[in-house]
């Protein structure tokens, strides 16, 4: 018997960051290419500045934002290379672990 392949530390925290509804409501900030400073993104969101901060840490870490720095402002935005890395990383995990019917090998009568 194999030992079943697990996720590595960066597919588990992608999955983390984008497990909460708040963080789901963040992202979808990010469409088109927005880039928005943690003020902005709590104004939107209707969050708290230190709130906003630890939810965009989380995402940050899960690979899902990038940050920018400008003199004293911090521009967020999404990071699609790394999301997609991310998406293709837990792609190939499922397909180990639960590969859909039509890949499965059939048993003879």
């Amino acid at each position: 018997m194999t030992t079943p392949q697990t996720l590595d530390g960066p597919t588990q925290d992608f999955l983390k960051a984008i497990a909460s509804e708040t963080r789901q409501q963040i992202m979808m900030l990010f469409a088109g290419g927005a880039e928005l400073t943690v003020g902005e993104v709590a104004d939107r969101c209707g969050l708290g500045q230190s709130t906003t901060s630890e939810q965009l840490a989380i995402l940050r870490r899960g690979g899902l934002v990038t940050a920018t720095r400008a003199g004293k402002l911090v521009r967020y935005r999404a990071d699609p290379a790394t999301i997609a890395e991310r998406l293709n990383d837990l792609q190939g995990y499922l397909a180990d672990c639960c590969p859909p019917p039509s890949a499965q090998p059939r048993r003879s009568s």
